[in-house]
């Protein structure tokens, strides 16, 4: 999951063309999909192909309606007045002024009153800024927006009349292959590999996706996962510890903030010991999997 260009994005040639395409048609883009499968990542990419200047924005329950528009100063007003001296642009107004990108990470988590700070920007591209006027937005402002499927805790839902504004592009997450390949890019440069350090990148990926389909999970482990589990597992073989000891170990430190089980009426330490026992299951299994005489094998 490359941050540098598009074409360096594993696994997003269709989205990033279908990205591209409603930028080009001056449209509004809202990327969806679950935590980790790199919306982030091909918004910012892509966005950077245009050369535009980009205002980020992160989702965020207590964020304001006059953080995203600007609000004045208060020291300057007393000395000034309400002059456009006195005023602090936000990122949606510096975005409308300088034709740039307005980059939303996470739009479901914005309060609706925010949310609706958005419309006249994106409908009309006009906002009215109390004591100082209407504001015109520059050729060329665009807002991209990510969210996260609504079934994910701190998520709201967005109303029909920000939605009529976007076009929507789906992520899901890659094949194996990919994930796979996402990793060992991740490892290499770290020296020479055993045979068995080449076999992180499988079995980081293959457990974190094992994640993503059982009943007890609520919200599996995206790439980001197999990509802490095979770095820290990578360290500690490099120090010594066996193949299995070490894999375990990092699946232990590195999968339980990053699933969330369904809590029913459970305690929270009976969900940890559960959540435990799965991951030690699935350590067994992908590790039976892929062969684990060979992993023990020195080489």
């Amino acid at each position: 999951m490359s941050s540098g260009s598009a074409a360096e994005l594993v696994g997003r040639k269709a989205e990033i063309s279908q990205v591209r395409a409603c930028l080009r048609a001056k449209r509004n883009v809202l990327l969806e999909g679950p935590v980790g499968v790199g919306k982030t990542h091909l918004a910012l990419a892509v966005t950077r192909e245009l050369g535009a200047p980009v205002f980020r924005v992160d989702g965020d329950n207590r964020y304001s309606e006059q953080k995203l528009s600007g609000w004045f100063d208060p020291p300057t007003v007393i000395q000034k007045g309400f002059t456009p001296e006195a005023f602090m642009p936000g990122p949606l107004v510096e975005a409308m002024k300088k034709g740039g990108i307005l980059f939303i990470n996470e739009l479901n988590r914005l309060p609706e009153g925010v949310q609706n700070v958005l419309l006249p920007a994106i409908d009309e591209r006009v906002i009215s800024v109390p004591r100082l006027g209407e504001i015109r937005a520059a050729e060329g402002f665009l807002v991209i927006a990510t969210q996260n499927p609504k079934e994910f805790v701190a998520t709201s839902h967005l109303s029909e009349a920000i939605l009529d504004r976007f076009e929507l592009v789906v992520l899901d997450y890659q094949t194996e292959g990919e994930e796979v390949s996402i990793v060992s890019d991740k490892l290499k440069g770290r020296g020479g590999q055993s045979k068995e350090l080449k076999l992180l990148p499988l079995a980081s990926t293959r457990l974190a996706r094992m994640t993503r389909n059982h009943p007890r999970i609520r919200r599996g482990a995206s790439v980001r996962a197999a990509l802490s589990i095979a770095e820290i597992a990578d360290v500690m073989i490099r120090d010594g510890a066996a193949f299995k000891d070490a894999f375990l170990a990092a699946v232990l430190m590195a999968l339980p903030t990053r699933i969330e089980m369904e809590r029913e009426a459970d305690a929270e330490s009976s969900l940890r010991a559960e959540m435990n026992a799965l991951l030690r299951e699935w350590v067994d299994q992908v590790l039976a999997e892929l062969g684990e005489g060979q992993l023990k094998k020195k080489t």
